[in-house]
């Protein structure tokens, strides 16, 4: 008997979904993705690149009886890191200490992270399982940003199964206040350089 070929979207392609997307019409549509390349399971160059970038991710977990929760975590530009195609890790920064995510890993391991840009308006979906890190010191330790005032004692280790990309459609643009305010900070220096040639160019006219 022929055993059926794993498709990495049946993770979220589940039969009820499967059956939605054939009563409303899409059905056909994600057939043919599913036939061709599909989903990827592993982290490419441009995830990796992606990921660098973020400053802010939100990481979804459920306990044993399915009840779910999702947890913001941010911080500077590269606080993300991929340590290999399958893995991404953070240091988990100490917080209110409800350890609400990390009690739902200890019973559940599957999660979700949901990474979204709103500069370049681009969403970022990965499916997979994730475990706290409390006793490697060494990772926690390279994990953490530097400089960068926070504590933390434990690490979550994401292994990615499968990821998805989405269209840009109803992201709106937002950018960084740092980003906005070096924009604006050049601006106003070729403002300061403007001002200064054309004071010069009317002394030359006098």
């Amino acid at each position: 008997m022929t055993k059926a070929r794993k498709i990495a979207s049946d993770v979220a392609f589940t039969p009820s979904v499967k059956a939605i997307q054939s009563r409303k019409g899409s059905r056909s549509a994600y057939a043919r993705m599913e036939s061709g390349a599909g989903w990827a399971t592993t982290i490419t160059i441009d995830l990796a690149t992606f990921i660098s970038r973020q400053t802010s991710v939100f990481l979804a977990t459920a306990d044993s009886t399915g009840q779910p929760y999702i947890q913001h975590r941010g911080g500077p530009p590269g606080f993300l890191h991929v340590l290999d195609e399958n893995t991404i890790a953070f240091a988990d920064f100490r917080g209110n200490q409800q350890f609400i995510s990390a009690g739902n890993l200890a019973e559940n391991a599957k999660a979700h992270l949901f990474l979204i840009d709103y500069s370049t308006r681009q969403r970022i979906k990965i499916w997979g399982k994730a475990r706290v890190v409390e006793e490697d010191v060494a990772l926690i330790a390279r994990l953490m940003p530097p400089n960068y005032k926070a504590r933390s004692d434990q690490a979550i280790l994401f292994h990615v199964d499968t990821w998805d990309a989405n269209c840009p459609q109803h992201i709106p643009q937002r950018f960084e206040a740092a980003d906005v305010a070096r924009s604006l900070a050049e601006r106003d220096q070729r403002i300061v350089e403007l001002e200064a040639e054309i004071a010069r160019l009317r002394r030359m006219l006098e």
